[in-house]
């Protein structure tokens, strides 16, 4: 495939005339002759004086700091002098408090300058860590090649990773593996779209996309953290009857084939969004969405149970709960609000899931969402039942819909603990109070949003109703202290279902 030069991504990526370089001249410690020689001959060929360049640039108007690797300059390996570039460059963009934007192409460490080479990823990956704890995006696209070193330290950290289409990405380059191990490594494994099935990348993205891509993430990332607080429409939480529905009513609706799910409301309620993949570590589920998404001048990452996703066949498992956790984890680092859709019929009943760590998952889906420290959102979107809806429902503000419902089991599996049967599901059902108007009584429901009648017969009005509430939570909760927010948090918890002194004892 076609390889490009560090110069020639970059006219790609970054507005005309505004590339500012920041690299110095590389200090010369080199006693090796023929290694002086060698470094030499890769000046001359490429035009550069290190593997790496870096610098500071707009990308459709947004200003980035930028490094590029060069394959030409020795096959783009990271020495001492390049560690030290790559550094100082991290350092800079967090001082000036600039995204930043990593385009290796690499094969690795410098073998001819040994172990120090080798310490470059332990140097460069502290000075990533400073960049993402002082809340700055960090995203990487990921060239051909891309391995060894390289791959195993920073280009491996971004908060979001785009790769080229056909890149080679792998720890092992295949001709080391071969020299190794005296056989060719497995076909179609260290290739970007392996990758993207495997949920290690976000996108696979040709260069002439990249700045687009980028441009568009950091709209979304970026936004002010202030939102002015605007009373929501008379159409987002009322009227709704105040008596407690029919709750049966309400799961049957929630069934319905045509009702609308994350996916609409992305699609009708969101100004943008960019959608990402798997959990960064070799696991995708389809049960779930992540997503970077504004809701009118709001952002937020959006994490939401697909109810296309999830069938018979492919339940939601750990994995779905696992790229949850990268979704709350993405939120704590940038500092972005986070809004989590609940539609799920409930998680996998298997051995797979069982071994896969589910319980525990959920565990830590609910431990991470009570101590997040950014304002949290959680939409009752559909069906809410067992631990895979509880373990995306601890919010600072709760939405329901109005056919929305949130129980320890399907009204069906609570009918035949009891009854020993399934037929008395709908008596369960009005039992439990699984209903919207129910949990907002108990004090779990902050705003419900009506249907008419249901959300299947209109899900573009409903899912802009949704999106309209989400926005104005958001907002809302955005003008509280920190502190404040996470006290009164943890404090509707404690609170709900708890009679309170005043209440009168049956």
């Amino acid at each position: 495939m076609m390889r490009r030069s560090a110069a020639e991504m970059r006219d790609l990526v970054i507005d005309p005339g505004s590339w500012r370089c920041w690299d110095e001249s590389p200090r010369d410690t080199v006693a090796d002759d023929d290694y002086v020689a060698e470094l030499g001959r890769a000046r001359a060929t490429t035009g550069t004086d290190e593997s790496v360049t870096t610098g500071q640039a707009t990308v459709q108007g947004k200003q980035i700091a930028l490094i590029f690797g060069e394959f030409g300059f020795m096959g783009g390996s990271i020495g001492v002098a390049a560690g030290e570039r790559i550094v100082a460059a991290i350092r800079r963009a967090t001082a000036a408090r600039l995204p930043l934007v990593a385009l290796p192409a690499s094969g690795g460490t410098r073998m001819q300058e040994g172990t120090t080479a080798f310490l470059q990823m332990i140097r460069i990956t502290a000075a990533v860590n400073q960049h993402k704890a002082a809340h700055l995006p960090y995203l990487v696209y990921l060239r051909h090649p891309t391995t060894g070193g390289v791959f195993a330290s920073w280009a491996s950290l971004g908060h979001i990773t785009f790769a080229e289409p056909g890149a080679l990405l792998g720890f092992l380059g295949p001709r080391v593996y071969e020299s190794l191990y005296g056989e060719s490594f497995p076909a179609d494994v260290q290739v970007a779209e392996n990758l993207f099935r495997n949920g290690l990348v976000d996108a696979v993205v040709p260069p002439q996309e990249l700045s687009q891509l980028i441009a568009r993430a950091l709209s979304i990332i970026s936004l002010p953290r202030t939102a002015r607080i605007e009373p929501a429409g008379d159409d987002i939480g009322a009227p709704v009857p105040d008596d407690d529905g029919d709750a049966w009513e309400s799961v049957v609706a929630s069934r319905a084939a045509e009702r609308p799910g994350v996916r609409e409301l992305l699609e009708y309620a969101a100004t943008e969004s960019l959608a990402l993949n798997g959990t960064g570590q070799g696991e995708k589920d389809p049960a779930l969405l992540l997503a970077l998404v504004r809701f009118g001048d709001v952002s937020c990452v959006l994490l939401g149970q697909d109810r296309r996703g999830q069938t018979t066949s492919t339940p939601l498992g750990p994995a779905a709960l696992r790229e949850a956790r990268r979704g709350m984890k993405l939120a704590k680092d940038l500092q972005l609000p986070l809004v989590s859709v609940i539609d799920t019929p409930g998680a996998a009943l298997s051995k797979a899931a069982e071994e896969g760590g589910l319980a525990g998952e959920i565990a830590r889906c609910i431990s991470d969402l009570i101590a997040l420290d950014v304002p949290t959102v959680s939409v009752l979107l559909g069906q809410g039942t067992g631990g895979a809806a509880v373990a995306l429902l601890p919010a600072d503000a709760v939405i329901a819909a109005q056919h929305g419902w949130l129980s320890p089991l399907p009204p069906e599996g609570a009918s035949a603990i009891l009854f020993h049967d399934v037929t008395h599901a709908p008596e369960m059902a009005a039992r439990q109070r699984i209903n919207s108007g129910n949990l907002r009584k108990v004090g779990l429901v902050d705003v419900i949003v009506p249907e008419y009648p249901d959300a299947a017969t209109e899900p573009d009005f409903f899912s802009v109703r949704v999106g309209a509430a989400i926005a104005a939570e958001l907002r809302r909760l955005m003008a509280l202290e920190d502190g404040l927010r996470c006290q009164l948090r943890m404090e509707r918890f404690e609170s709900i279902g708890i009679p309170s002194e005043n209440a009168t004892l049956g």
